[in-house]
């Protein structure tokens, strides 16, 4: 099911194929899941240098105390995922509910990009979000402001190690060493974009 409006995949005159996807931000959980992936490896690395610190000091792992900060790492990601919720259902709301993106790609590489309206409206939102995320404490909502500011992102296929579709959602994710990319198309288009990126990454690993 296409969670957005879109037009389809057109090859133009100098050789690049060019196409608008617009998302349902209330119905497509993909930007969402992005924001709480970063969060939730955030803490997670905080977490891990946490217990080898206190190994290092204590002169090794003290078992029943890392139980305990297991406990607190599950109810502050549930609190996390909370708060992540909010700041989403606030961006959301602000954007209109949409996240309209234009597309350009060719066989080097793909380009995402929000419209121009779309990016203007993104870093108001962003600003907002962010001094409001740190007025009140809630830095979630901070780092939604921050990420939601980034209004495009080239992929260039040489660099690309993974590709991974994700057909229900019409996204292809294209990802590089610091970069990941997300790729949106109609039903009608997506295993032919999908192909094409796949077929001219040369240096794809186990995709």
């Amino acid at each position: 099911m296409e969670s957005g409006n879109e037009n389809r995949v057109t090859l133009c005159e100098d050789g690049k194929y060019r196409w608008t996807y617009e998302l349902n931000l209330y119905k497509n959980p993909t930007v969402f899941f992005l924001v709480w992936k970063i969060f939730f490896f955030v803490i997670l690395g905080i977490f891990a240098f946490t217990i080898i610190f206190d190994a290092v000091e204590w002169g090794g792992f003290d078992f029943e105390r890392i139980l305990e900060s297991l406990k607190f790492l599950g109810f502050f990601m549930i609190g996390m995922t909370v708060l992540t919720a909010f700041g989403y259902f606030l961006y959301a709301v602000m954007a209109g509910g949409k996240y309209t993106v234009e597309f350009e790609m060719d066989a080097k590489g793909v380009n995402h990009k929000q419209t121009d309206s779309q990016a203007k409206r993104a870093r108001k939102v962003g600003k907002a979000l962010f001094a409001g995320g740190i007025a009140t404490g809630r830095f979630t909502t901070a780092g939604i402001g921050i990420n939601s500011q980034r209004t495009e992102m080239y992929s260039d296929f040489e660099k690309t190690k993974k590709v991974k579709a994700y057909k229900r959602r019409n996204l292809i994710k294209v990802n590089a060493p610091f970069s990941h990319n997300q790729v949106y198309t109609a039903n009608g288009d997506f295993e032919f974009v999908k192909e094409f990126i796949i077929s001219h990454c040369p240096n794809l690993k186990n995709n």
